[in-house]
């Protein structure tokens, strides 16, 4: 086991802003000694970060990390939509089907098919990367506001464009950030944007629902703190658990060079896979997906425990 003093980038976090996320997110543990840990925060309320990081101190010890995996991040977008479809609004968001065939058919039969009933209408790449992320918020042209939520998918695996779009020679090699990706998408809607989607065949449904204002909730059911809410394969972790990121060496233009900081895992996706692969959540908006879409960083993946 490791002190947290030995973690690299230990130091430099915000403990206070991290004690704050902790408290308000770990009663989804479901191990018993940090369900303790959870109650201790909790009783204790907030500190400021030399208390902060003293809590943790003596609360926690780390694991070793096991070899160096992946560190991407997403983001709960923000996109124009409308009621009525037109030449730029074409892509209806769709509501689960009723019909099962339609849960396993993928994005080009789907896309296909006209829907029965239109939740809402978007550009084709907004759209599609409303999917990506699983969900946003959608602004109409009156000013309304609603949430996109998921729903369901159709099944298929998530494939990503980035690689196949530079080895065709449509992105430099160290520009396919998720804005680049969209803006070439955009420029180019139509067929041969349809073309580049469709090589992800996965395909998500939606609902709609008042906008409160909210962070979005992860498969723990809890809203996602910014910047201290990770994805994870639950197949190997369990929501809950506490990390350390250590995360450099992006090869994205534009990147922060490190993400150093302490975060709990809430949530999964379904290119999430393996044990040191983590999706960092950034917040709602387009500063965010700024962000987000320049993170692709070499991650050791710390997990913190309760000392014994």
């Amino acid at each position: 086991m490791l002190r947290l003093t030995d973690l690299p980038g230990w130091a430099a976090d915000d403990h206070a802003a991290a004690l704050a996320a902790f408290r308000e997110t770990c009663h989804v543990a479901r191990d018993p000694a940090l369900a303790q840990v959870c109650r201790q925060a909790r009783a204790t309320g907030p500190l400021d970060r030399s208390d902060s990081r003293g809590f943790f101190e003596a609360n926690f010890r780390a694991e070793p990390s096991p070899p160096a995996g992946v560190l991407t991040a997403y983001f709960a977008p923000e996109y124009a939509a409308r009621r009525d479809p037109s030449a730029e609004f074409s892509a209806p968001v769709r509501a689960r089907p009723a019909d099962a065939a339609l849960l396993t058919a993928d994005r080009a039969t789907l896309e296909a098919i006209p829907p029965d009933r239109a939740l809402a209408w978007m550009r084709p790449e907004e759209l599609f990367f409303l999917q990506i992320q699983g969900s946003g918020v959608l602004t109409f042209e009156d000013g309304g506001r609603r949430k996109a939520l998921y729903a369901a998918n159709n099944g298929h695996p998530f494939v990503g464009i980035a690689n196949p779009m530079r080895e065709r020679g449509l992105l430099a090699g160290n520009n396919t950030s998720g804005d680049a990706i969209r803006g070439w998408l955009a420029e180019h809607r139509g067929p041969r944007a349809d073309e580049i989607m469709r090589l992800n065949p996965r395909y998500a449904f939606f609902s709609l629902a008042p906008d409160d204002g909210r962070q979005p909730a992860g498969a723990a059911g809890v809203p996602l703190p910014p910047g201290r809410a990770i994805a994870v394969d639950l197949g190997l972790h369990e929501v809950g658990e506490v990390f350390w990121l250590d995360a450099e060496a992006p090869i994205l233009t534009g990147a922060f060079p490190t993400y150093r900081r302490l975060v709990t895992a809430l949530d999964t996706g379904g290119a999430i896979k393996g044990q040191v692969r983590a999706d960092l959540y950034l917040g709602l908006g387009a500063a965010a997906g700024a962000e987000a879409g320049r993170v692709r960083h070499t991650l050791r993946m710390f997990k913190l425990v309760p000392a014994r």
